[in-house]
C-alpha cells in the first residue's frame, strides 16, 4: 500500500493516509489502498479500527479534483462506485470504527469520516461538502449519510450552500462526539479505542450488528434481533466471565472473543 499505513497494536488497527502532499485527496489509488487495509483488518483480530490522516492540516480535504476534472461520465460514474464500495465495506465493518479527524474533512473527506461509527475532532477540523461549488454533488454518500447523522434540514443546508463549519459547530449539530486540542487527539482516540477493545468483543459486535440493521426496520422487528443478539451472547465464554467477575466483585479477565 502505497497510501496508506496500516498498524495494529492491542487489537486496535489504524489506518493512516498518506498523501500529505495532496492533503490526503481521495484518488483511485488511494482508495485502493484504503480497500486493502479494511481487508486485512477483516481478516485479522482487530476490535476497533482507527481512520485518521498524516500531518497537521488534513484528515481528507476531498477526493482528488486533477484527476476528476477531465472524467467523462461514464469514468465519473466508475469513480462515484468505487469510493461508495470502499466506504460501505468501511461502515459494514463487524467491529467499531473511529474517524480521528486531525483537520480538513471535505467533500470526500466529511463523507470518509461519516462512513465511520465514531467521530473525534481536532479543534482545528473544517468540515463540509462543498461539491456544488465545483459543479457537482457529492459522490460518496454524502447526501445519504450526512441527513442521517444530523438530520434532513441541517444536511440540506450544509449540502446546498457548500458552507464550510469548524469543529465546535460539527459537535453542536451531533456531526462529531468530541472535540479537544489538535496536541491531544492522538491520545484520546487512543483511549476510546482501548476502552472499546477492552470489552467483550462479541457483545460489541453483535450490538454494532443489531444498531446498523434495527435503524433499517420497524422497532418491532428491531426489537426481536436485539433479543436475538442478547441470547446469543449467552452461549460465549465472555458472558460467563463477565457476570462470574461481576457478581464475585472483581475485574473481569480479559475477553477472548469466544
Amino acid at each position: 500500500m502505497s497510501f496508506v499505513r496500516y498498524e495494529v497494536a492491542d487489537h486496535v488497527a489504524t489506518c493512516t493516509i498518506e498523501r500529505e502532499s495532496s492533503l490526503n485527496a481521495l484518488n483511485s489509488e488511494v482508495l485502493g489502498d484504503l480497500k486493502a487495509a479494511l481487508d486485512r483488518a477483516e481478516a485479522e483480530s482487530v476490535r476497533v479500527l482507527v481512520v485518521t490522516g498524516a500531518g497537521a492540516k488534513a484528515f481528507v480535504a476531498g477526493a482528488d479534483v486533477a484527476e476528476m476534472a477531465g472524467m467523462t461520465r461514464r469514468e465519473a460514474q466508475a469513480f462515484s462506485e468505487l469510493g461508495n464500495s470502499v466506504f460501505r465495506q468501511l461502515e459494514r465493518l463487524p467491529f467499531p470504527t473511529i474517524a480521528s479527524v486531525n483537520g480538513f474533512a471535505l467533500g470526500g473527506g466529511c463523507e470518509l469520516a461519516l462512513s465511520c461509527d465514531i467521530r473525534l475532532a481536532a479543534s482545528t477540523a473544517v468540515f463540509g461538502q462543498p461539491e456544488v461549488g465545483l459543479g457537482i454533488t457529492p459522490g460518496f454518500g454524502g447526501t445519504q449519510r450526512l441527513a442521517r447523522t444530523i438530520g434532513v434540514g441541517l444536511a440540506k443546508e450544509l449540502l446546498f450552500s457548500a458552507r464550510k463549519i469548524d469543529a465546535e459547530r460539527a459537535l453542536a449539530i451531533g456531526l462529531v462526539s468530541a472535540v479537544v486540542e489538535p496536541d491531544q487527539l492522538g491520545q484520546a482516540t487512543a483511549k476510546l479505542a482501548g476502552q472499546i477493545a477492552r470489552q467483550a468483543p462479541i457483545a460489541v459486535r453483535s450490538t454494532k450488528l443489531a444498531l446498523a440493521l434495527g435503524l433499517q426496520t420497524d422497532i418491532d422487528s428491531a426489537l426481536a434481533l436485539e433479543a436475538a443478539c442478547f441470547a446469543a451472547c449467552f452461549e460465549t465464554d465472555d458472558q460467563r466471565e463477565g457476570m462470574a467477575a461481576f457478581t464475585e466483585r472483581r475485574r473481569p479477565e480479559p475477553f477472548q472473543d469466544h
